[in-house]
């Protein structure tokens, strides 16, 4: 019974979670379920495992906010099909078409989160140690979501508190201004500092859940983020000791069998998302191959030299055993696909690259390069596929390469951090171009290049363009000298923020527009 199912285990508390998607101005309508809960301990821990389910509904906005306009992602539809949330990916966010809307919609889960630590704090039946424990992954939980908005928004209202849960429903007394970045900032800082001080010496067990090594690497995120974005370099150290402080974990020698179905949990997995057979899966399809239009027409050659008749019939099996047509809503631009170097092994653990010719000259005409996404495409099980390997949150790869990034910033060599995933990649030796310490802006590019090929759909590229920097700017803008930028600093810089649509400041007019955009407000 431990490994009982987070979809099992939610339904337990799916009485107190309706409320999560009332708005804040209404209180729940009856506290029934609320006054038959908190009585002991199985009830609580249940009430975490929801709160991770509710975490795993969220994967594909975390994946929206941290990637989409990070530059990886192309508008180009080369398939017939239509691409979706192209505003998003060609920056063409304003206040009417945000992409993004209601705050990410992450102000239920941080209602819950905030009812569980006023809950659990006061429950007599824990013992110290699990009330730690429990409280450990709240805060840090919290953390993330508020870590996530402060990335997206910068400043945002801070709820700290359950007030709707605990019958709050006086709606100007719920309205709430927007805090200043350095107190958001300030807020996930001590959240994420309460977490380790409540894990305390406890051991991480469940990579499936918040545990102390989880939210060490989330410290050292958060610290590198404010080093970085906000000039506080003596956060450097801080985000350096919670890194160095994580052991026992390690590069698998194969990258694609990190994230392969029956390699769950593996040595390289410090914190992920579950998914299951037959329980969830991801939003993966979405990032394949059309079968209508690839069937006979595409035909796999990286080199496009080897003339016709390779054609292909759904070389994925796609269709052939969900009875389902996939069709590619979201594509990766193929100049991504060529950064790789042909050796790396990431490359074809990550994409499935195909073409269209055209026999009507000589030589051939390719008309079509394009790629499907295989890096998680899931298992077959019973003949159906299933997207569903786990999605991972934080990895030993991730450590190692922030680490990198730290000692580039503290003017030291990252030459150490950078080999070990470059040998995974290519295989010990056989590097074609092993890393060579340079200036730290060299240094800085090559490390996001790294950080690029490594992290594809788990949901970072977009940060790290914000976080990293080129001749003391984000990689985010466009410059002569680097080509990863995404917006133009002279007309585009206070785009680096997300706006908020008109609603918000219909439910709460205290709330004010994201600097940069039109503030006007209705009366």
């Amino acid at each position: 019974m431990k490994k009982l199912s987070y979809i099992a285990k939610a339904l337990l508390v799916s009485v107190l979670f309706a409320a999560c998607h009332k708005t804040l101005e209404l209180s729940p309508e009856d506290y029934f379920g609320d006054g038959n809960f908190w009585k002991n301990e199985a009830q609580v821990s249940n009430f975490m495992v929801g709160l991770h389910k509710q975490f795993r509904d969220n994967q594909f906005m975390f994946f929206r906010l941290g990637e989409m306009r990070g530059g990886g992602m192309s508008n180009v539809d080369v398939q017939n099909t239509s691409l979706n949330e192209l505003q998003i990916i060609e920056q063409r966010i304003e206040e009417n078409s945000a992409g993004v809307t209601s705050w990410a919609g992450f102000y239920g889960p941080i209602l819950q989160v905030n009812l569980f630590i006023q809950k659990v704090d006061d429950a007599a039946f824990l013992t110290a140690d699990r009330k730690n424990y429990l409280l450990g992954q709240a805060y840090a939980m919290r953390a993330w979501y508020y870590f996530h908005l402060l990335r997206t928004y910068g400043g945002v209202p801070i709820r700290t508190e359950p007030e709707v849960l605990n019958g709050a429903i006086d709606v100007v007394a719920l309205r709430k201004a927007r805090a200043t970045e350095a107190e958001v900032l300030a807020l996930i800082k001590s959240d994420v500092n309460e977490s380790l001080k409540l894990f305390g010496t406890a051991a991480s067990a469940d990579k499936t859940q918040f545990t102390p090594n989880a939210a060490r690497m989330l410290k050292g995120e958060v610290f590198l983020w404010s080093a970085k974005v906000y000039g506080a370099p003596a956060d450097l150290e801080e985000a350096k000791t919670a890194l160095t402080a994580i052991s026992g974990y390690q590069l698998l020698p194969s990258f694609a069998n990190v994230f392969a179905y029956g390699s769950k949990d593996n040595a390289e997995i410090i914190f992920t998302i579950r998914y299951r057979v037959a329980e969830a899966e991801m939003n993966v399809a979405s990032f394949l191959y059309s079968t209508f239009n690839f069937n006979g027409l595409h035909y796999k050659d990286s080199t496009v030299s080897a003339g016709v008749g390779n054609f292909l019939v759904d070389p994925l099996k796609i269709a052939d055993v969900n009875s389902l047509q996939v069709i590619q809503r979201y594509r990766y631009t193929f100049e991504l696909f060529q950064s790789y170097d042909v050796a790396d092994t990431r490359r074809n653990a990550t994409f499935y690259d195909y073409y269209k010719v055209t026999t009507s000259t000589t030589p051939y005409t390719v008309t079509v390069r394009n790629t499907a996404l295989v890096k998680f495409l899931g298992t077959i099980d019973a003949n159906k596929r299933y997207f569903s390997d786990d999605w991972p949150v934080y990895r030993e790869a991730d450590r190692l390469l922030m680490l990198a990034e730290i000692a580039n910033a503290q003017g030291q060599d990252p030459s150490a951090y950078i080999k070990a995933i470059r040998d995974r990649a290519y295989g010990a030796g056989k590097d074609p171009a092993p890393f060579v310490h340079g200036s730290k802006d060299a240094n800085e590019l090559a490390i996001f290049r790294e950080r690029a090929k490594e992290f594809v759909f788990e949901g970072k590229r977009w940060y790290d363009l914000r976080r990293m920097q080129y001749a003391g700017q984000p990689l985010a803008f466009k410059s002569a000298a680097q080509p990863y930028g995404v917006l133009d600093k002279a007309t585009q810089a206070y785009k680096l923020l997300w706006p908020v649509e008109p609603g918000i400041w219909t439910n709460d007019p205290l709330v004010n527009q994201t600097p940069g955009y039109l503030t006007a407000k209705p009366q």
